[in-house]
């Protein structure tokens, strides 16, 4: 056996060397390269992220993937369909084989066809990605705007500014939101403020979901900027002379980066709910465009001679919300000082 006395000199002094030299490397590691580090050991958080980047892609490419792979979404294929039940036909050619359990679903047709109508459900989902993320993306961009800004300004000024800001949130929390969507979007007229049509509904939910929702993550903000205004870097700035708006935009706001990011990546699924909801309740985005929670309303008469139509969209929903969630979760554990590596 070997004892510590047989160990040669050189090997003893290696060790030290080598935690010292370890030890300076994650010393000179910036925050970003440490959560990226704890992020990609992440399993759950790196596959909830990389869903999020296909229906990305997937919603960006939709008409490029429909040209590929299915039809155009609002294209009618009567042919496919039984003209006494709506269901769609086993074989189009041989009426008497009777519907097709499995909705159509072929090398044409990927993901199957819609009853009555028979538009191809790939075709669909693909562009109801689109509607879905350009929604809760552009209502949460809205939202974290309003929210940072005056979330900010709470927490920095504090006083009366403090408290009128502070009041507000309490307002717009309390406010019954689905409830005033559905009131308001079921009102708006066909056209105002040089829109129309669907692109005025989209403009009215962002409107809605975005202004209504910023006082989630304005307390956040808030929060912590109550927290940073106290820290010394922030008390050196102002003993050097700085003004209330370098403090603000140099030395609080890039600190408030990252709880910002990681509650956006949370607050986007909960907006996707949102706009499918409104949309299955008949007050969101009008047909034919399409919209997971429009194809949901529809398919509810016909789930039992039709089961694919209800899961198919259900499915799209839930793996996008799910997937959104994984990555938050990934990233707030990522940037979280009080994990390990």
């Amino acid at each position: 056996m070997t004892t510590p006395m047989d160990v040669p000199e050189s090997s003893q002094h290696a060790e030290p060397e080598a935690v010292a030299a370890g030890a300076r490397g994650a010393a000179n590691r910036s925050l970003r390269q440490i959560a990226w580090q704890r992020f990609r050991k992440d399993k759950v958080g790196m596959t909830g992220g990389i869903v999020v980047i296909l229906l990305i892609l997937v919603a960006f490419l939709a008409p490029l993937l429909t040209s590929w792979f299915g039809y155009p979404p609002n294209q009618f294929n009567q042919a496919l369909i039984d003209p006494l039940t709506g269901g769609v036909l086993r074989d189009p050619d041989d009426p008497g084989q009777g519907l097709d359990p499995w909705g159509g679903i072929s090398t044409q047709h990927l993901l199957g066809v819609e009853p009555v109508n028979g538009r191809d459900l790939f075709s669909r989902i693909v562009h109801g990605a689109q509607t879905s993320l350009l929604v809760a993306t552009v209502a949460t961009v809205v939202c974290v705007v309003i929210g940072t800004v005056l979330g900010i300004l709470a927490g920095y000024f504090g006083g009366w500014v403090d408290v009128a800001i502070s009041r507000a949130m309490d307002i717009f929390l309390a406010f019954p939101l689905l409830l005033f969507a559905i009131a308001l979007v079921g009102v708006i007229p066909d056209g105002a403020f040089g829109l129309s049509g669907n692109n005025l509904r989209i403009g009215v939910l962002v409107f809605i979901i975005g202004f209504f929702n910023w006082p989630y993550i304005g307390r956040i903000v808030r929060g912590q900027t109550l927290t940073l205004k106290e820290r010394e870097f922030v008390e050196a700035a102002r003993s050097l002379g700085a003004g209330s708006a370098h403090i603000v935009f140099r030395e609080i706001l890039p600190n408030l980066i990252t709880p910002i990011l990681v509650y956006s990546t949370l607050l986007i699924p909960t907006n996707i709910l949102f706009e499918a909801a409104l949309s299955f309740l008949g007050v969101g985005i009008n047909p034919p465009m399409a919209t997971w929670g429009g194809m949901l309303e529809s398919a509810l008469r016909f789930y039992t001679t039709s089961p694919h139509f209800v899961i198919i969209p259900g499915l799209a929903i839930f793996v996008t919300v799910l997937a959104f969630n994984l990555f938050g979760d990934g990233l707030r554990d990522a940037f979280d000082p009080r994990s390990s590596d």
